[in-house]
């Protein structure tokens, strides 16, 4: 059986277990948001030099596949849910902590750009943002999803905010909001 089986040229696709419905529905949305994310921060990952926020992003892109397949599987499949488990959305709090307690790291809300490997950070977390969002209106549905998928999203938007900044002071350059603009303005919290 090859790639190409034409099964969704109605405009249906086959969730986990076999059930179809449309690929405008809101399950789709919210997986296929997730794929993206993987596939920006593959991207983001291609072009880090450090060592360790590339091995970082593919771990998580490994746990992405995880939250993924969960999407697309409703509950009336007869395949179960791959686990997406509370120690995964700590491991990345642990990882956010960790950064944020470096030097320099957390100072300013930034501009993206400066720096192409932490703008490509940037986009993987703006599209996990979206992901988070087609998982809340898919749960404002009415539809059952694990509940440590919206902590794990929630989460790693932070931790790609993070790495980008990490990455942006390594390198020496600063996407300092303030510094681009010449504006006091609020500064940083982590309020949010």
């Amino acid at each position: 059986m090859g790639i190409s089986t034409t099964r969704g040229d109605g405009g249906e696709t086959g969730l986990a277990g076999g059930v179809r419905v449309s690929k405008a529905s809101l399950r789709v949305d919210a997986y296929g948001s997730v794929d993206e994310l993987n596939s920006a921060l593959g991207f983001a990952r291609s072009i880090c030099d450090d060592v360790e926020m590339a091995e970082l992003a593919k771990r998580i892109q490994g746990e992405l596949f995880k939250v993924g397949s969960s999407l697309a599987t409703p509950p009336q499949s007869p395949k179960p849910q791959v686990p997406i488990t509370l120690e995964m959305v700590e491991g990345l709090t642990t990882d956010v902590h960790r950064l944020e307690a470096i030097e320099g790291v957390l100072s300013d809300w930034s501009l993206p750009g400066e720096l192409t490997v932490a703008a490509a950070f940037d986009v993987a977390r703006t599209v996990c943002r979206r992901a988070e969002r087609c998982v809340v209106r898919l749960v404002e549905s009415g539809e059952e999803i694990q509940p440590s998928i919206l902590p794990y999203l929630n989460r790693l938007s932070d931790l790609l905010w993070i790495v980008g900044r990490k990455l942006e002071r390594d390198a020496g350059v600063s996407g300092s909001l303030r510094e681009v603009t010449g504006k006091a303005g609020n500064r940083f919290s982590r309020a949010w």
